[in-house]
């Protein structure tokens, strides 16, 4: 071998010996940058006394305020959620069961002992709080401070512990702002066909205290699973109004619950005093006569939809100006 191969095997063996070490040192970092977030994802884990129960299935009683509104919930013997104020409110529990889950999933993004942070947290002006109680009497507390400058996570306080604020997804407050009438479960109406319908009636705003307004009539006569329509003896079946109407009568459903036990002054100034419409369909379901009445009441401000009643229920729901329009016509003016 060569004074010149000797040289270069030299120069090419310092050469792996620097990347070995330089490698060496890199996975050294690797290794203690991994071990410090652990051990920081561990301690922040560990800095938590008691962490809300593992399954949202434990609680059975949830109390909350956003700064406007207190609501209350508990579960019944038979596992059903219950709105305290009034548990004949046929509450959809899945926003009560949305909010355990994210309280179940409760895990802080920062942990913040310091006392410029706690005093920064805003917690002295805190007006929302969570407390969830499990079946055993447990229960888990969160006071809610101000929100992070990017507005996506909030500060919060644990348990009552005034010496740490957590940094949390803020999901979970903005859960608390759901109106319990976006909570309500909104009743199913009939699925209507236009072959099962047997008479449309429409009667229109009174004229005058006293007094009925007028009032339109579609009878069907049905041949083959085909429904044809006479109003006053005349054959309206292709009557461009008529089939509006039948395409909205079929697609009918409320949108939103508005008040579920108004008073009578509510209920006068959703309109109710003086109807602009009402509606009765006789049809069939299962071989057997079944009726539906809906009264429509006044318009709301924004003119997305008018405030309805369902036969003799005390609820005010929302009907939406899409499927309003020939059923107002009719009611008011007939076919002409």
């Amino acid at each position: 071998m060569t004074w010149k191969e000797r040289r270069t095997i030299t120069i090419l063996t310092t050469i792996l010996l620097v990347l070995s070490a330089i490698l060496l040192v890199v996975l050294g970092i690797r290794y203690r940058e991994h071990r410090d977030e652990t051990g920081d994802a561990a301690a922040v884990q560990n800095s938590i006394d008691i962490l809300p129960a593992a399954d949202p299935n434990a609680y059975t009683a949830l109390t909350y305020t956003n700064g406007t509104v207190t609501l209350s919930f508990t579960q019944d013997s038979g596992g059903v959620w219950l709105w305290d104020a009034d548990k004949d409110f046929p509450l959809d529990d899945t926003q009560v069961t949305g909010i355990l889950a994210l309280l179940t999933n409760w895990r802080p993004q920062q942990v913040l002992k310091d006392q410029e942070a706690l005093d920064g947290s805003g917690m002295e002006d805190a007006v929302a709080s969570l407390t969830a109680t499990t079946a055993g009497g447990g229960t888990t507390t969160l006071l809610f401070g101000k929100a992070t400058t990017d507005g996506l996570s909030d500060y919060v306080r644990l348990n009552g512990d005034e010496t740490t604020v957590y940094i949390i997804d803020g999901a979970l407050r903005r859960s608390m702002d759901i109106p319990i009438y976006d909570m309500c479960r909104l009743p199913e109406l009939p699925a209507l066909a236009e072959a099962d319908m047997r008479t449309v009636t429409l009667q229109g705003p009174a004229p005058e205290e006293g007094n009925a307004g007028p009032e339109t009539i579609l009878l069907a006569q049905s041949s083959g699973g085909t429904a044809s329509w006479r109003c006053g003896g005349a054959d309206v079946t292709n009557d461009s109004t008529v089939r509006a109407l039948m395409e909205d009568l079929t697609a009918l459903k409320v949108s939103k619950c508005v008040d579920y036990a108004p008073s009578e002054e509510a209920a006068q100034i959703c309109g109710f005093d003086s109807p602009q419409a009402v509606l009765r369909i006789v049809y069939t379901e299962d071989g057997q006569d079944a009726e539906l009445t809906l009264t429509v009441g006044g318009r709301l401000l924004d003119k997305s939809g008018r405030y309805v009643r369902l036969g003799e229920e005390p609820a005010i729901y929302l009907l939406e100006t899409a499927l309003l329009d020939p059923m107002m016509r009719i009611a008011a003016n007939g076919l002409e």
